[in-house]
């Protein structure tokens, strides 16, 4: 009878790597992680990397219905055996959560994600029509760097800001993982406003006059946006927002964007 060879510890760490695997093993960081969601009874959820289990074992009798997609083979086998009765509320399914279809119906999304994916995944949250709240394991600067954390803001951010806010709910430190990342990890949470705060009608205007600030050719908003509106009427924008005349795109607060379209667009 042929052997079967166990994977060996090269192997198994030469895998985590390529796959970006960073594993949460503090059980108390992992609860936090689903109090932060604020999954009810009644949600349906969808878990992005659930790994070895440590957020599952917490959003399973937390939520209504777990959805959890594992790229792993090994992983997602051992996962779906633990979670194999139907009871426990939890369908866990082998594949490349951003090749995934989202539900058609009012889901949430929690995931310790792959530092490598996090793009994908962020732009897989934002196109997907029913999603309410995405609460997401990431680097920590990636995190601060979607939330104005080092006092600069985003394009993404800026962009999105009329239909999803993005705040940093913590900071998880990089010794709660293994194996042990090189940085710290950020408690990113994405929500969907409930009433977006430009009309879906003028969110094509909205995002015009993002991508004009933030194509500049360099120098200061005031200079990029005198290149499509009047100077008066770009002034008089500048100073309704509270922005002096100098000011790198990067510094402008998404609130300040908003004002700026009131009076640009208005």
């Amino acid at each position: 009878m042929a052997r079967t060879e166990r994977p060996s510890r090269t192997n198994t760490a030469d895998r985590r790597r390529r796959l970006s695997q960073n594993f949460l093993a503090d059980p108390g960081a992992a609860r936090h992680v689903v109090r932060v969601a604020g999954v009810g009874p009644r949600d349906l959820v969808v878990e992005v990397g659930p790994g070895e289990g440590a957020i599952t074992r917490h959003l399973a009798p937390a939520a209504r219905r777990v959805l959890a997609y594992e790229i792993d083979p090994r992983l997602a086998e051992r996962l779906a055996e633990r979670y194999r009765d139907p009871a426990r509320g939890v369908r866990v399914t082998r594949a490349d959560f951003t090749r995934v279809r989202p539900p058609r119906e009012d889901f949430a999304l929690v995931g310790n994600i792959p530092y490598a994916r996090t793009a994908d995944i962020v732009r897989w949250c934002l196109a997907a029509p029913h999603l309410t709240c995405a609460t997401l394991v990431t680097q920590l600067e990636y995190a601060r760097k979607r939330t104005g954390g080092f006092g600069r803001w985003s394009r993404l951010t800026v962009t999105t800001w009329p239909e999803w806010s993005w705040s940093l709910a913590g900071r998880i430190d990089r010794h709660r993982f293994r194996p042990v990342p090189r940085v710290d990890a950020g408690l990113l949470v994405l929500r969907r406003r409930r009433t977006p705060l430009v009309e879906p009608g003028r969110m094509g205007g909205y995002r015009r006059l993002v991508d004009l600030g933030f194509e500049g050719v360099g120098g200061s908003l005031g200079a990029s946006l005198r290149r499509a509106h009047p100077v008066r009427r770009v002034d008089r924008a500048l100073e309704s927002a509270g922005i002096a005349r100098s000011t790198p795109v990067g510094f402008v607060a998404p609130g300040q964007w908003l004002e700026l379209f009131a009076v640009l667009d208005g």
